[in-house]
């Protein structure tokens, strides 16, 4: 059963406005731009102001389509084995089969960017959304020097091995790594990811002035807030915005 992000009547009315808004700037720049006394100056500054507009537009929409999506993301079955470790991992074709339907039915789309530094590859993992916006985040990894593994070889389970850490990063997707660290130990005051930081954040644009106050006393942004103190703060957002809709259909 999937967890639905109710938005505030008042959200809802805003994104519409804002909308309106957008067709209005639109009108009046195409209306202008056929005018030939108008001030090419005035003009840019229009398109400009457009320009930033429409990047808010798609950035919220991605928000709010990046929330609705954790609700429904799977946690990936472990079923290929560490040959090193012998401890069992969701590989990256096990991460894919789980999460691309998932992500398409909220208009999601990846893409990665590999690039060779001295003796390491840097993994570019980019989320996209349909509304336009898309997040990058970076890994770089030392190559995976085994025994007997051609210089090719190399790369490519490097690069593979990226992309799966990447993808998790991006989608904040749990998967049998969780467990295969190689060693190393994550301390416990580790922040939360850049997605979990999202996430957070398209949940505080469907919150109220003092939700807001509160939360810049307690974190002060979204990325500051401590991985163990994640979950209970994604409950707390969830149950501010069910009580405002609550309180808004009473008034109304």
């Amino acid at each position: 059963m999937t967890q639905d992000i109710v938005m505030p009547p008042e959200r809802q009315q805003s994104i519409a406005v804002h909308q309106d808004q957008e067709v209005s700037m639109l009108a009046t720049i195409s209306r202008l731009a056929l005018d030939p006394r108008c001030d090419m100056e005035k003009l840019e500054r229009l398109m400009a102001l457009q320009e930033r507009m429409e990047a808010k537009s798609a950035l919220e929409a991605f928000n709010a389509a990046f929330a609705e999506m954790q609700c429904e993301m799977p946690s990936v079955v472990k079923r290929t084995e560490n040959t090193h470790t012998k401890k069992m991992y969701a590989d990256l074709d096990d991460i894919n089969y789980a999460v691309r339907p998932v992500m398409a039915k909220f208009g999601f789309g990846v893409s990665f960017k590999v690039k060779n530094n001295d003796g390491a590859v840097k993994i570019i993992g980019i989320l996209m959304h349909k509304a336009g916006h898309r997040e990058e985040t970076e890994m770089i990894l030392p190559l995976d020097k085994g025994a007997q593994r051609s210089a090719v070889q190399e790369v490519g389970s490097t690069t593979t091995y990226g992309k799966r850490y990447v993808m998790c990063a991006l989608l904040n997707i749990t998967s049998g790594d969780d467990n295969d660290n190689d060693g190393y130990v994550e301390p416990s005051d580790q922040l939360v990811t850049p997605a979990q930081a999202r996430q957070v954040q398209a949940l505080l644009d469907k919150c109220s002035e003092a939700v807001h106050a509160n939360f810049e006393k307690m974190y002060g942004d979204p990325g500051q807030i401590a991985k163990s103190a994640f979950d209970g703060v994604v409950a707390g957002l969830n149950n501010s915005i069910s009580k405002a809709a609550k309180a808004a259909q009473q008034a109304g």
